[in-house]
């Protein structure tokens, strides 16, 4: 009717689109987002309050497909802030970095690690110098010195004990068990295909897919 050559047609579709030859593609009905009847009651309960009260399934289709394409949208806008919320700056060519404070923080606390022990290394040669003291006229903060000095000698010969102790039952259970791919990476070194192989398996292990985490404070945004 609409003198259409279907021999052309049909030589048109086998040279462009020949591997869709044979194949069988059927249109599926599209599920409505939200629950009909939910929704249709909802509706009508609004609609009360301004005289409607019968409602074309179409429209609530309409409804049902707008506030899956609200909902898409919201989703899509989280997205994007949650991804520029988690962006990080320091590993991008574009920007030079001008403090570092956390680096700044620990240069401060090593200071003062570093003045703490220059301050426990003065007050253990004082001690050592009170224990050493060989005064026949002692008074009672001499005696306290002492013992002070005596405590402290009594934790630092613990402490070697401790560590000869933890060198010694390391030395007692012997070697490192090497752990399946360690051990497996041994065989690669000869067989470069099979490592191949296995950097390949292990990449794809690795690659798994970024979760993007939205907080309220996103929402809020």
């Amino acid at each position: 009717m609409a003198e259409v050559n279907l021999d052309e047609v049909n030589a048109c579709i086998l040279a462009t689109h020949s591997e869709f030859v044979g194949t069988l593609i059927q249109s599926c009905k599209e599920e409505p987002f939200l629950f009909i009847g939910a929704l249709q009651k909802k509706i009508l309960d609004i609609g009360k309050k301004h005289d409607i009260t019968e409602l074309n399934s179409d429209a609530v289709n309409l409804i049902s497909y707008a506030t899956q394409e609200r909902l898409r949208g919201l989703l899509e806008k989280l997205t994007t802030i949650a991804q520029h919320r988690m962006t990080v700056y320091k590993e991008s060519e574009n920007y030079i970095l001008s403090t570092d404070t956390r680096s700044q923080l620990k240069f401060l606390e090593k200071l003062d690690q570093l003045e703490k022990q220059k301050k426990d290394l003065e007050e253990k040669e004082m001690l050592l110098r009170a224990a050493k003291s060989c005064s026949n006229k002692e008074d009672p903060e001499q005696l306290r010195l002492k013992q002070k000095a005596k405590d402290l000698q009594q934790l630092e010969l613990a402490q070697i004990q401790y560590r000869d102790a933890n060198l010694t039952a390391l030395a007692a259970i012997g070697p490192r068990r090497k752990r399946p791919l360690e051990s497996g990476n041994e065989g690669f070194r000869d067989n470069p295909s099979a490592s191949r192989m296995s950097s390949l398996t292990a990449t794809k292990t690795l690659l798994r897919p970024r979760i993007t985490r939205i907080c309220l404070r996103d929402l809020i945004f």
